[in-house]
């Protein structure tokens, strides 16, 4: 059993910056695959970025390359979301996910993900 905790959330305005956090326990971080997911009320889970076990690959949504950043410091088994250039659009319960059974690209399915931390709120204003 893997347990995610976030923690980074807040309210920022439009062109800020926020650095969400992700710590991993119940098994080894060297193994999992990471992923970044958002959600707001009334639409599904969208993939937003991660990150393989060996952080050799990352892989981004459209809507936010070039701005967030998903990096991983096994010192720590923490992974991160580097968030610049906010928008409004970016506001959304933000979760962690972790993955240990496919772990040699990144995927960015919800179904692709095993175990899911609790989301940390973003809301951006204009």
């Amino acid at each position: 059993q893997v347990q995610l905790v976030e923690s980074g959330g807040g309210l920022v305005q439009a062109g800020g910056s926020l650095r969400l956090s992700c710590v991993a326990s119940g098994r080894a971080f060297s193994t999992l695959n990471m992923g970044w997911f958002r959600q707001t009320p009334g639409k599904e889970r969208e993939f937003v970025g991660g990150i393989t076990p060996s952080a050799d690959q990352t892989h981004y949504a459209d809507s936010v390359k070039g701005r967030f950043t998903v990096f991983r410091d096994p010192t720590k088994n923490t992974v991160y979301l580097q968030m610049n250039d906010l928008k409004p659009e970016d506001t959304a319960v933000y979760y962690c996910a972790a993955d240990w059974r496919r772990t040699l690209v990144v995927g960015s399915g919800v179904n692709w993900y095993d175990y899911w931390g609790q989301g940390t709120q973003v809301t951006v204003s204009s």
